[in-house]
């Protein structure tokens, strides 16, 4: 007969299943715009117009959040992420957000003036 596990289990909740990026059970660092973003004024409160990062066209759409067009292994999509900063400060992609193919992207820009109108 098995024996009895002294751990017990807990129900999994929402929470369990979230993407929400990395773990850390350190105290929660408020973040600040990037020096680019300063020198513009810009503080991540709207979309703002095209900037070119590493090479690839970057769209601010929130404080840490970002549109980017990609390239990878040959194919082209529409990255829209939310990033967080490392122990140094720097922003690195987490796992919250969604990159799309251009037939995806393209399905997806069809169908947005309807929800538009849903909303």
């Amino acid at each position: 007969m098995p024996k009895a596990s002294s751990k017990t289990k807990r129900p999994i909740s929402d929470s369990d299943t979230s993407d929400s990026g990395p773990d850390d059970a350190g105290p929660v660092k408020k973040s600040r715009p990037s020096a680019k973003a300063e020198a513009k004024g810009d503080s991540g409160g709207g979309a703002t117009s095209c900037e070119v990062v590493n090479g690839e066209p970057t769209w601010t759409i929130a404080p840490k959040r970002f549109v980017k067009i990609r390239k990878f292994k040959g194919k082209t999509y529409v990255d829209i992420r939310e990033y967080w900063n490392d122990d140094k400060g720097d922003l690195k992609p987490g796992k919250k957000g969604i990159s799309m193919s251009m037939e995806q992207w393209d399905m997806f820009t069809q169908i947005i003036p309807e929800i538009s109108k849903r909303l």
